[in-house]
């Protein structure tokens, strides 16, 4: 009963098990971007200026070298295009413009069909419950989430009890484990929790607009690099003996810092009920 339910509707049950011995069970699902509602962090401690003001400089004052270059306003562009447009450069700008502004409308028309997570959550905080009961007594009474958006999310809530709520293998994460295990270094790494745990802080980290979290685990970070040589690691064949190496390049200090900083990141925003 309890898988019918939650495939009728595609939502999961999800376990987490965070730092301090805590195991929470919460829910997913995945939707077109374009039929969700972000979650509202209007209330939650800006992540950005958490961090502002650390380099020692006063806040708003850069070095030369970060001063950004020259860019073309829209107030110049539209000056330039309403004009006889002689200069050959200005020329090239407003062109250059006009087509970034397409493909930016491109790009946002392909990101509003894509499918992104959506979890249990209320004004950017992730609600993780220590019992299955607790999580359904609580869809069940009708108190705000962001779930709450989804078609058909009322019936569900109806229908849901106590022992619906267990998470499959594929929905279960131990992200208590993983800055442990990378302390160990490269021969100790455990390619399926650390690439499990990064799907999950991907998932929430969009799904809460954590920032920080985001951008530590975007393409080309370190630990998108560590991800992604634990995987083809795990492939085998030649890909896998140049990944293993490359893996020992990667510091286990640097791996398991960057970690816990992002478990701290998404531990700070739970909020755990019952």
């Amino acid at each position: 009963m309890a898988s019918t339910l939650w495939d009728e509707y595609q939502v999961s049950p999800v376990e987490v098990a965070l730092p301090g011995g805590k195991v929470g069970l919460t829910l997913r699902a995945y939707r077109p971007a374009s039929e969700l509602t972000p979650t509202d962090i209007a209330d939650r401690e800006d992540d950005d200026a958490i961090f502002a003001g650390r380099t020692g400089r006063p806040m708003g004052v850069a070095d030369e070298e970060e001063l950004p270059e020259f860019q073309w306003t829209k107030e110049a562009l539209d000056e330039v295009a309403a004009g006889p447009a002689e200069d050959e450069v200005a020329e090239r700008a407003v062109e250059a413009d006009e087509d970034a502004e397409a493909e930016d409308d491109e790009d946002e028309a392909v990101v509003s069909d894509e499918e992104v997570p959506m979890f249990l959550s209320h004004k950017g905080r992730l609600l993780l419950f220590l019992s299955a009961k607790g999580l359904a007594d609580f869809v069940r009474s009708g108190a705000p989430h962001d779930l709450k958006q989804l078609e058909g999310w009322s019936k569900l809530a109806k229908s849901v009890k106590a022992t619906d709520v267990v998470a499959g293998e594929d929905d279960a994460y131990e992200l208590d484990l993983v800055v442990e295990n990378l302390r160990g270094g490269p021969d100790a790494w455990d390619a399926e929790l650390v690439l499990r745990a990064g799907e999950f802080a991907r998932d929430v980290s969009y799904a809460l607009r954590l920032k920080p979290v985001m951008v530590a685990l975007s393409p080309g970070s370190p630990l998108d690099d560590l991800d992604d040589a634990l995987r083809a690691s795990e492939e085998g064949g030649m890909g896998a003996f140049f990944a293993k190496r490359k893996l020992k390049k990667i510091g286990a200090e640097q791996a398991s810092i960057g970690w816990r900083s992002v478990i701290g990141k998404i531990s700070g925003a739970v909020d755990w009920r019952d």
